[in-house]
């Protein structure tokens, strides 16, 4: 598991991937970061390490989400690839509350987004400029994906972040920005996930949820994904 956004969130995501992430297999949490020293203090039990990854930056990366995916592909081909089966890839700001098993494996799991779960497609905030890499145009779409899991094989996480990084180059040299989430559902798009997550893996506590969410398995916190 590679974390993204490491801040304040940080301890109370570990504590809880701790308890109900893939109970009793062996977990590595990859942790990315450019300052080892706001790390707060980690304890796992059986089966689990964590690794610290330096961030590197260059003065023109501008965007967090550019950034992180950049170093988290320089690390996928260093050793991740090598030391995990599958990965994935996941925001900080999120709390474990039930078991998170290896029902959600796969070869490109992706997290359909509750907001927009019972939504239709025609509504789906796609990038609608046909001017980005993330185009998406009207009735066009499945499902809108949330930005706060990806994963999958590191193969397949690697594809998906080689396109993300094309997307965002080609973009910019045409004075054009689009979003990390809307370049992730424009790879989605065109490569359909072999497993998909129910909203209850990453549900917002500030709704109440509907009938068909029987157990939240990961609610969200308030800081935008």
């Amino acid at each position: 598991m590679a974390l993204r956004f490491v801040d304040q969130y940080l301890q109370r995501f570990i504590q809880s991937a701790n308890k109900h992430f893939m109970s009793g297999y062996n977990v590595i949490f990859y942790i990315l970061m450019d300052d080892f020293s706001k790390l707060p203090p980690i304890e796992l039990g059986a089966l689990r390490t964590f690794k610290l990854c330096i961030v590197f930056r260059r003065h023109e990366w501008k965007d967090l989400n550019y950034i992180y995916m950049r170093n988290l592909h320089m690390y996928v081909l260093e050793h991740i690839q090598h030391e995990a089966d599958f990965l994935f890839s996941m925001t900080v700001n999120q709390i474990f509350r039930s078991d998170f098993g290896v029902e959600a494996l796969g070869k490109s799991v992706a997290q359909l987004h509750g907001w927009w779960y019972f939504g239709h497609a025609k509504n789906f905030p796609y990038e609608r400029s046909p001017n980005s890499a993330a185009f998406i145009p009207f009735g066009e779409g499945d499902f809108y994906y949330r930005g706060a899991i990806f994963g999958g094989t590191p193969y397949e996480v690697l594809a998906f972040i080689e396109e993300y990084k094309k997307g965002v180059q080609n973009d910019a040299r045409r004075g054009f920005k689009s979003t990390y989430e809307h370049y992730l559902n424009k790879y989605l798009f065109i490569n359909k996930p072999t497993k998909l997550l129910s909203p209850e893996y990453n549900w917002d506590p500030n709704f109440r949820p509907p009938p068909q969410i029987k157990r939240v398995k990961i609610e969200c916190q308030s800081k935008s994904i």
